[in-house]
C-alpha cells in the first residue's frame, strides 16, 4: 500500500516542499530511503523503528520503501522522522487513510516516541501559510517560533509520537499555539550605556552616525583606549527592529539552529567572531550550507576586534557581501543565497605593538613592520568602510576626573528621528543609497564641490569612496535636520577618513 505525506525541508532561508511517499509491499523486510538523503535521514530508520514499538505498534514483517521527492534535491537532518513514521503507519494500514489530508509534518522522533525540536521550522510555516496550508504539525519546542507568521495556518505543536497520533485522529482537540503578534518593544534593556565611555567625544560623535545612517565604522587607536567599548555600545542606540526585520532575521536563525529556546529575534543581531574563524565560518559553507557570521548578523552589527589579526583572505571575503548585501554559496548541485545586510564594525591598533602615536607610550615598530601590518587591510576593502577614526589613549585624568558621558536613550533618540527622515524620502538608510537615489538626496554646492575636489586632490579618495562621503555628509545633515547637504556637512564627513590621510 502506498501513502503520501507533505512535509518541507530548507534550502537557504527558503522553505522547500518534499513528498513523502512511502510503500509498504511484500519483499524482505527492511527500510530503504532514496531521494537524495544525508546520514541524518538514513539513520532516522533507526529512530523511527524504536519510536513506534515504544508507541505500541508492532510492524509488519515487510519491505519498507520510502522516496522523498524531489529526487534531485539534497535531504538533510531529521526533520523528516515524523512524516516518515506517519508515512509507515498510513501505508501499513494502521491509520485512517486521510487522517493526514492537507497537513505538513516536520519533526524528529526520540526513541521513547517523544518528538524534538528541529531548525528551520520559521520558513516552513511561511511556506506553508502561503501555500494555504490547513494544519502545521511541529515539535512543541518550536510553536512560538512557528506561530510567529499568523494568518490562517493552524500550527499544532506536539511533544511526542501518541499526541500526534491522537491529533490526527480527532480524538483529541489540537492546541494551537498563540501567534506573536510583533516583537518586544526596543531597544532591550540591560544593554551596556554610552554613559559608561568617559571622553573620546569624535569617536561617540562616529558612533552616533554610522547608527543613523547605517555605515560601517572602523576604530584605529592604541589598547586599552575604548574601542571595543564603543563597539558594544553600538547595539543600544540602534532604532528599533520592525517586525518585517525581525521575521527575516529570526529565519535565519531558525535555519542555523541558534534561536536557543527563543520564539523571535528582537532585538538587532550583535555578531563577534573570533579572529581565528575561517571564511566558511564567516560567510557561510559548510556540507549542509549553514549561514555564516554575516548572515547571523544580518540587520545587526558584525564587529571584528583586532581587525588586522583577521586571516587576509576571510577580510577579503567580506567585500561582496558589503557591496551586495547578500552572500551566494555555489556548489555542485545548488546556489545557496543568504542575506547579508549588515554594519561592519571593526577595531584595530595602528601598528603591531599598538603604540603608534600614543603620547603615554613609546612605539617600538620599524616602519617597515607598521606598513606590512597595515598591507593586510587592502584598498578595495578600506573603500567600503565609511568611517575609519582615531581613538586616542585616555589619561588618568578624563577616567577619574571627567563628568559620565551622555547616556544611550537620548543618542538613540537622535537616531531614530534621523531615521525618520531617511524613511520619508525612500525606503533604504542612507549607507545603502544607490547612485540614482543618492544624486536625488545629496545635491553638492559650490563650496562643497570645492571641498571634495581639494579631498580628492589632497587624499587621492577613489570614486566609490567619493560616493561613501557624499552619503555620510547626508546622515550628519539628517542628525543636524538639515534639508540640504552644506559645506560643513561634508568638511566633517571627510574628518572621518583617518587612514586616507597621507603620512607625514
Amino acid at each position: 500500500m502506498l501513502a503520501r505525506i507533505s512535509s518541507a525541508t530548507v534550502v537557504g532561508i527558503e522553505a522547500a516542499p518534499i513528498d513523502v511517499e512511502v510503500d509498504v509491499a511484500a519483499g524482505l523486510p527492511g527500510c530503504h530511503i532514496v531521494g537524495l538523503p544525508d546520514a541524518g535521514v538514513k539513520e532516522g530508520r533507526v529512530r523511527i523503528r524504536g519510536a513506534l514499538e515504544n508507541t505500541g505498534f508492532k510492524l509488519p514483517p515487510r519491505r519498507i520503501t520510502v522516496n522523498l521527492a524531489p529526487a534531485d534535491l539534497r535531504k538533510d537532518g531529521a526533520a523528516f522522522d515524523v512524516p516518515i513514521a506517519i508515512g509507515i503507519l498510513l501505508a501499513a494500514g494502521l491509520l485512517p487513510a486521510d487522517c493526514a489530508a492537507g497537513a505538513v509534518l516536520v519533526g524528529e522522533l526520540a526513541l521513547d516516541g517523544g518528538v524534538r525540536p528541529v531548525k528551520g521550522v520559521l520558513p516552513m510555516a511561511a511556506w506553508a501559510r502561503s501555500k494555504g496550508v490547513s494544519r502545521l504539525f511541529v515539535p512543541r519546542g518550536n510553536a512560538a517560533e512557528a506561530a510567529m507568521v499568523g494568518g490562517a495556518l493552524d500550527v499544532v505543536p506536539v511533544s511526542s509520537l501518541h499526541e500526534l497520533l491522537a491529533s490526527l485522529q480527532g480524538q483529541a482537540a489540537p492546541v494551537g499555539a498563540s501567534p506573536v503578534e510583533g516583537p518586544p518593544a526596543l531597544p532591550p534593556r540591560g544593554l551596556a550605556d554610552l554613559a559608561d565611555i568617559r571622553g573620546q567625544p569624535i569617536a561617540r560623535r562616529a558612533l552616533e552616525i554610522a547608527a543613523a545612517g547605517g555605515h560601517n565604522l572602523l576604530f584605529v587607536g592604541p589598547p586599552g583606549s575604548g574601542k571595543t567599548m564603543l563597539a558594544r555600545r553600538l547595539a543600544g542606540i540602534l532604532p528599533t527592529l520592525s517586525f518585517d526585520e525581525a521575521l527575516e532575521t529570526t529565519m535565519i536563525y531558525s535555519v542555523a539552529g541558534v534561536l536557543g529556546g527563543r520564539s523571535v529575534v528582537a532585538g538587532r543581531p550583535f555578531r563577534a567572531p573570533h579572529h581565528t574563524v575561517t571564511v566558511a565560518g564567516l560567510v557561510g559553507g559548510g556540507p549542509t550550507v549553514r549561514p555564516g557570521e554575516i548572515s547571523l548578523a544580518h540587520n545587526g552589527v558584525l564587529f571584528l576586534d583586532e581587525l588586522l589579526e583577521f586571516g587576509r583572505p576571510v577580510l577579503e571575503a567580506l567585500r561582496q557581501p558589503l557591496e551586495e548585501r547578500s552572500v551566494a554559496l555555489v556548489r555542485a548541485r545548488r546556489t545557496v543565497t543568504f542575506p547579508a545586510d549588515f554594519m561592519l564594525v571593526a577595531a584595530t591598533n595602528p601598528c603591531p605593538c599598538g603604540h603608534l602615536d600614543n603620547p603615554l607610550r613609546t612605539c617600538i615598530c620599524s616602519q617597515g613592520a607598521i606598513n606590512g601590518y597595515r598591507s593586510k587591510l587592502s584598498g578595495p576593502l578600506l573603500d567600503r568602510i565609511d568611517m575609519h577614526v582615531d581613538v586616542p589613549a585616555v589619561s588618568y585624568r578624563e577616567l577619574a576626573l571627567a563628568e559620565p558621558g551622555e547616556a544611550s536613550a537620548p543618542v538613540r533618540a537622535r537616531v531614530e528621528q534621523a531615521r525618520a527622515l531617511q524613511r520619508a524620502r525612500g525606503p533604504r538608510a542612507n549607507a545603502r543609497l544607490d547612485g540614482r537615489e543618492l544624486n536625488a538626496a545629496v545635491a553638492v554646492d559650490a563650496d562643497g564641490h570645492r571641498i571634495l575636489e581639494r579631498a580628492v586632490e589632497r587624499l587621492a579618495l577613489s570614486a566609490r569612496a567619493i560616493e561613501r562621503v557624499r552619503r555620510l555628509a547626508r546622515t550628519i545633515a539628517d542628525l543636524d535636520d538639515s534639508v540640504a547637504v552644506r559645506a560643513p556637512h561634508l568638511a566633517e564627513a571627510l574628518h572621518y577618513r583617518v587612514l586616507d590621510r597621507p603620512a607625514d
